[in-house]
């Protein structure tokens, strides 16, 4: 099995809820095992400010899948909560977003998909997160925790947990 990190995030409906349902729908125990679970952050908008806070959180799975299916599964996850991305802002509202940020090692540049995430470095939102549960990772050659001591995390908060 390979080791592949993902962030989410929504800022439509209960976010939290959608979320976690998000989670459960892709680690499916069998292609996808969830490893670890960061907790949950409310986060500012970033791109398009005009709209509420996000919810965003990381997870970390093994699977079986190559990163295109994987997408693949991500990407239909997402529609099954709700998101309609040819109708959609660009970084604007929506129910649920999965990003594939990292898959082991894997360099990847393609029309649909690039490893690591392009702009995982330039988002507090995603590196809060990621650094709860793997704050000694390496990725394109960044250690995550070092990465984040250089963004300014204002505005982002970690809730409590959902009872």
């Amino acid at each position: 099995m390979t080791q592949a990190l993902l962030a989410l995030g929504g800022n439509i409906g209960d976010s939290r809820a959608i979320l976690d349902r998000a989670v459960a729908m892709l680690c499916d125990g069998r292609e996808i095992k969830l490893t670890a679970r960061s907790s949950d952050y409310r986060t500012p908008p970033w791109g398009c400010e005009c709209q509420p806070p996000f919810v965003n959180l990381c997870i970390a799975v093994e699977t079986t899948l190559d990163p295109a299916a994987l997408l693949a599964r991500a990407q239909a996850v997402e529609l099954r909560l709700g998101r309609d991305r040819a109708r959609e802002t660009r970084n604007g509202p929506r129910t649920a977003d999965i990003d594939l940020i990292a898959y082991d090692e894997v360099t990847l540049a393609t029309p649909a998909l690039t490893l690591p995430h392009p702009r995982l470095f330039e988002r507090a939102f995603v590196l809060v997160p990621l650094a709860e549960i793997a704050p000694d990772k390496i990725i394109a050659g960044r250690k995550v925790s070092e990465a984040l001591d250089g963004l300014d995390t204002t505005g982002i908060e970690k809730l409590p947990p959902r009872a």
